[in-house]
C-alpha cells in the first residue's frame, strides 16, 4: 500500500505535491519522493523516512516544473531499507518517462525475466514498480515506432502492458514533452481519483490521486474515480483525454481500503470511508449481542484511531457509554504499516497509554478495525488489565484475516496472520488474552462496504475469504511467496547480528 499523487498546473507543483502527500502520508512512512518536469528536463528528490523528514527547503527549490508526481511508500515488494527503491522511478527512452504506482504485481518475475530476455531491458532493483515501469516503456515505444505520440499510440501502449500485467496497479507517469498519464488496473484494486480547479487566470489545473481527502485539501473539486481499466491523459496543453484500454473491467475494490487503510474523510468508488466504519460497527453489534449480554459489558473503548467510528455506532446500538480508554502518541506511525514485527511490538506501548480510571473494576469492550499479526491486540489486552479491568472483550470491526494479502498489503504469508491456517477463534480468544472474542462476519463486512454503492457487486476480500479477484494467484505462488518471505527474514536477521555484533 503506497500513496500517489500527480498535478498538472499553470504554476509550480512542488509546494503542494509536499502537501498532498502530507495527507496521504498514513498510506506509507517508509520511504517518500517527488519528481518534477519543467521543459522537457526532470528534477527529483527521495529519501527513506516521512515526508517531512525526506525534504528540506533546499531539495523543494530544486523541484521546479508545473507538473509534477509524488509518492509515499510502504514496501509489499523489494528491499524496504533500500533508498534506491524508492519512487518515483525513472526510465530514459521513449520522451523520458517517470512513475509512481500503488499496488503489488502478481507477475512480477516473469515480467522481469521477459523484458531481459525479449526485450533487452534491465531492472536493477527488486521492485515490481520498476518492472511495470518498463513494460509500459516498451509498449509506448513499440506504438510510436514510427508514429508520433497522440491518443492512440499513447492508450494503445496502455492497452498492451495491461494485457501484460496482472495483479493490482494504480499509477501516475509523467513523458518528457508529452504531460501526464494515469490508469488503473481492471479490476480496480486499489484506489485512483481526479479532481480539477480553475486557478485565478482561468486556468484549469489537475490533481490525481489515491485518495479524495488529497484533492479536496488541496482545494481541487473532486471529478470523479478513475475507473478501472481507465487510462487518463493531460497533454501538453493541458486537455484532459479519458479512455477505458481493458478488454473486460470489472470492479472490484479492496474492501480493506474501507476497513483499515484509507482516511475516513476519504469517498472511494463513490463510498464514504466514514459512513461504511459506522455501518461495520452497526453490523459488528449485532454480531456482539449474539455471543454477550449487554448488562455484562459496561463501557465500549475504541483502539485508535481507525475503529473509532464503528465504536461509535456500536456503543450508540448497545446503548452502552463510549470511553477513550487509550491515549495516542501522534508522533509514531501506524504499527500495521510499520515493517518488522519487533518494530511493531516495540511500538503499541510507544503508541499507545492507558487512562487507569476508565478501566478499573469495569468489563470493557475493546473494539479494533481488524486484527492482523496480533501483535498490537495482544499488548493492549495486557495494558487494558493492567489497568483494572475486571473483564476485557474484544471485537473486530473485520472477519478474521485469514489469508495472504498479495495485492499491495504487507499480510504475504499464513504464518504471519494470528487466524491463518484454519485458527479456532477460540485459540485466537485464548492467545491474545481476551475473556470474549467476537469478529464480523464476511457477510456483514460485505454488506456494510457494499451498502453505500450497489452497483459494486464484487469487492476483493482475499485477505478474508481466500477468494483472489484477479484469477491467477494459485496455492503453488502462495508457498513461493511465503518462501521468499522467510528468506528475506533471515536475511534481514543476519544483517541485523551483524550490524550489533
Amino acid at each position: 500500500m503506497c500513496g500517489i499523487v500527480a498535478i498538472y498546473a499553470s504554476s509550480p507543483v512542488n509546494q503542494r505535491l509536499y502537501d498532498a502527500m502530507l495527507l496521504l502520508q498514513h498510506r506509507g512512512q517508509d520511504a517518500a519522493g517527488i519528481c518534477t518536469v519543467d521543459k522537457r528536463v526532470f528534477h527529483s528528490f527521495k529519501g527513506m523516512g516521512l515526508v517531512r523528514d525526506v525534504f528540506r527547503t533546499r531539495n523543494m527549490r530544486d523541484l521546479v516544473g508545473n507538473c509534477g508526481i509524488g509518492q509515499v511508500r510502504y514496501p509489499t515488494q523489494g528491499n524496504a531499507a533500500a533508498t534506491g527503491e524508492s519512487q518515483p522511478f525513472y526510465v530514459n527512452a521513449p520522451y523520458g518517462l517517470v512513475l509512481a504506482h500503488n499496488g503489488n504485481l502478481t507477475n512480477a518475475k516473469e515480467l522481469t525475466r521477459e523484458l531481459y530476455e525479449h526485450d533487452r531491458r534491465h531492472i536493477n532493483t527488486t521492485s515490481d514498480s520498476e518492472a511495470l515501469l518498463n513494460v509500459f516503456a516498451n509498449e509506448l515505444q513499440e506504438t510510436t515506432s514510427g508514429n508520433h505520440l497522440d491518443e492512440e499510440t499513447l492508450f494503445g501502449a496502455i492497452s498492451a502492458t495491461m494485457k501484460r500485467l496482472k495483479g493490482s496497479y494504480a499509477c501516475v507517469c509523467m513523458i518528457a514533452g508529452h504531460g501526464l498519464v494515469a490508469f488503473r488496473d481492471p479490476h480496480g484494486i486499489r484506489p485512483l481519483c481526479i479532481g480539477k480547479n480553475i486557478d485565478e487566470n482561468g486556468n484549469t489545473e489537475y490533481m490525481i490521486a489515491s485518495e479524495t481527502v488529497a484533492l479536496e485539501g488541496s482545494e481541487f473539486s473532486v471529478i470523479g474515480d478513475i475507473e478501472p481499466g481507465e487510462a487518463v491523459w493531460i497533454d501538453e496543453k493541458g486537455v484532459l483525454h479519458r479512455r477505458q484500454c481493458a478488454e473486460n473491467p470489472q470492479l472490484s475494490p479492496c474492501i480493506f481500503e474501507y476497513v483499515y487503510l484509507s482516511r475516513p474523510d476519504s469517498t472511494l468508488d463513490g463510498i464514504s470511508v466514514y459512513s461504511a466504519r459506522l455501518r461495520l460497527g452497526e453490523n459488528l453489534a449485532t454480531e456482539v449481542l449474539k455471543q454477550l449480554k449487554v448488562e455484562d459489558i459496561d463501557v465500549v473503548m475504541p483502539i485508535p484511531d481507525s475503529s473509532r467510528p464503528a465504536t461509535a455506532q456500536l456503543a450508540l446500538k448497545l446503548n452502552k457509554p463510549y470511553r477513550e480508554g487509550f491515549i495516542k502518541n501522534r508522533y509514531v506511525g501506524r504499527t500495521f504499516i510499520m515493517p518488522g514485527q519487533t518494530i511493531r511490538k516495540k511500538s503499541v506501548r510507544q503508541k499507545l497509554n492507558a487512562i487507569p480510571m476508565e478501566f478499573q473494576g469495569k468489563n470493557v469492550l475493546l473494539v479494533d478495525d481488524s486484527i492482523v499479526r496480533g501483535t498490537t491486540i495482544t499488548e493492549i489486552v495486557k495494558m487494558a488489565r493492567s489497568s483494572g479491568a475486571k473483564k476485557v472483550y474484544v471485537a473486530s470491526g473485520a472477519p478474521p484475516v485469514r489469508f495472504p494479502n498479495v495485492y499491495g498489503i504487507d499480510m504475504p504469508t499464513e504464518s504471519e496472520l494470528i487466524a491463518g491456517h484454519g485458527k479456532s477463534i477460540e485459540d485466537i480468544r485464548k492467545e491474545i488474552g481476551a475473556d470474549a472474542l467476537i469478529y464480523q462476519t464476511v457477510e456483514g463486512m460485505k454488506e456494510a462496504v457494499g451498502h453505500f454503492n450497489p452497483e459494486i457487486k464484487q469487492f476483493d476480500c482475499s485477505c478474508f475469504d481466500g477468494v483472489y479477484v484477479t484469477g491467477d494467484v494459485t496455492p503453488e505462488y502462495l508457498r513461493k511467496v511465503e518462501e521468499q518471505r522467510i528468506r528475506e527474514k533471515m536475511q534481514a536477521k543476519k544483517t541485523q547480528e551483524a550490524e550489533d555484533s
